[in-house]
């Protein structure tokens, strides 16, 4: 059930109806109705992978109660690297067993020995890497008493099932979720009003500005060998702007969406694009994953608190393992480590030697053109884009002009284009030291209705018609 399908616009009115109307003898058990509306959404994608967040809720939960009562260390690492193979095992099967037989096999053919690859014939299930994220950090922290572990079964399944979050986050920490899941609620009209207008700017976002430029990207990037020039810097640009505001709206929709019910997510972006550094662009990018990754392995690793050599080991594996999160490819390994190696070089060669004006657009244009290890299919096409992007024929006015022409972008699409990434911009930019939609709000009538009319009217008549597009980081 895509958040920008007919199917979620009927579901999360009946469910924020029935939610808020529930008897008042049921106010402390609220978490049951989250619970089974969270399974109902999870299974309209598929009924029989429902079994898979069941089983690691299950072993995560048993694992954190064993972990309480046991004593004896060893028993409580025994628990702990039981819960962690169990639940990293179903991940591997499913996502990375196909990945790592193939490249077994073409390693080994280095040494004359032939094997064929087993591969499995298995749909990656949608949002699997996300709470499986979730339900590790969970029994981690009770390994580490950071945390006491749920008794409540019913209770643990909601908060690790939690529909507007569960499947691409943010990945949700237990300290922020799991209490406001068990507490009991009453109905805030601020709350709910600026979840609603957080939830129109995800749309925005998603509809007006990541799907319209999908269409150019996926041209671009579906026939590689048509194109030359400007149009594929335009391709890599667009998908630089996509992604962000296709994740990034996903993340307004589901924060605003639980902001409905009472509950408030972790904010999972902060204008990535206005960063100075890589550094800080991994401080404002999906936050809950750099977060994850920050406390549960770069820092057990020994963090920065080592040798400068053992620092960029360290950071390095970081980000390699970011990057294979992100997918059972080389490309994305490959874009894990060139962001591990940037910031190696910031910390170590480049620090205070550019202004930070120029850092942020040497950031910008270091994201971009990292981004195409992200988007190509291989090496092979991320050679053909970084060789021919450049190619000059006729001078630099024919250059640009054959690029917007080629990929066929009209005077009026760009018109739009422009006017869209202006508003995403000035809406980033004024993020930076204040609340946007607050600030709009606290705006006299005639300001703030104008605002909110002309968004809804941009995305009715301005957003891809007839195709529903499922979000990109469905696929991770």
């Amino acid at each position: 059930m895509l958040f920008n399908s007919w199917q979620f616009g009927i579901f999360l009115p009946v469910v924020f109806l029935i939610y808020w109307n529930l008897p008042k003898k049921f106010s402390n058990k609220k978490w049951i109705f989250l619970l089974l509306a969270s399974y109902y959404f999870y299974m309209s994608w598929e009924v029989k992978y429902v079994v898979l967040i069941l089983f690691t809720t299950l072993i995560s939960y048993f694992a954190a109660i064993f972990l309480e009562k046991t004593q004896n260390k060893t028993a409580k690492k025994l628990i702990l690297i039981s819960a962690l193979v169990s639940c990293l095992g179903v991940l591997f099967v499913f996502k990375y067993f196909n990945f790592f037989s193939e490249n077994f096999a073409c390693f080994m053919s280095l040494f004359a020995i032939k094997l064929h690859p087993v591969t499995l014939k298995l749909i990656l299930p949608v949002g699997i890497s996300f709470y499986t994220f979730q339900t590790l950090s969970y029994v981690i922290d009770v390994y580490r008493g950071d945390i006491k572990p749920e008794k409540n079964f019913g209770i643990y399944a909601a908060f690790i099932s939690f529909f507007p979050q569960l499947v691409a986050g943010p990945i949700e920490r237990t300290k922020n979720l799991l209490p406001q899941i068990k507490s009991p609620h009453e109905f805030n009209y601020e709350q709910a009003s600026y979840g609603l207008k957080l939830m129109a700017w995800g749309f925005f976002k998603k509809l007006c500005i990541a799907d319209t430029l999908a269409v150019y990207v996926d041209k671009v990037f579906g026939m590689l060998i048509r194109y030359e020039g400007f149009s594929l810097i335009l391709a890599v640009f667009f998908f630089t702007i996509q992604i962000y505001c296709d994740f990034s709206g996903y993340s307004d929709i589901a924060r605003g969406a639980a902001k409905l019910f009472g509950i408030e997510l972790m904010e999972n972006f902060k204008s990535p694009y206005f960063s100075s550094s890589i550094k800080e662009f991994w401080s404002r990018w999906h936050i809950s994953l750099s977060t994850w990754f920050r406390d549960y392995v770069y820092i057990p690793l020994g963090g920065s608190r080592v040798s400068k050599f053992r620092h960029a080991v360290n950071l390095m594996i970081t980000f390699l393992i970011s990057g294979l999160w992100h997918g059972a490819n080389w490309n994305f390994l490959i874009w894990g480590g060139v962001h591990g190696l940037a910031q190696i070089i910031e910390n170590f060669a480049l620090k205070k030697r550019t202004k930070n004006f120029f850092r942020m657009i040497l950031t910008f244009i270091f994201c971009m053109l990292a981004w195409t290890f992200f988007r190509a299919e291989n090496s092979s096409e991320v050679i053909y884009i970084f060789s021919n992007m450049f190619k000059i024929n006729g001078g630099l006015i024919k250059y640009f002009h054959d690029g917007f022409q080629i990929i066929g972008m009209g005077k009026f699409p760009l018109a739009l284009t422009c006017l869209t990434l202006l508003i995403l911009a000035l809406y980033d930019y004024f993020s930076l030291d204040r609340d946007v939609i607050k600030t709009i709000s606290s705006k006299n009538k005639f300001i703030r209705w104008s605002i909110y009319i002309a968004l809804g009217l941009y995305i009715a008549f301005f957003s891809p018609k007839g195709v529903v597009t499922e979000f990109v980081y469905f696929q991770f």
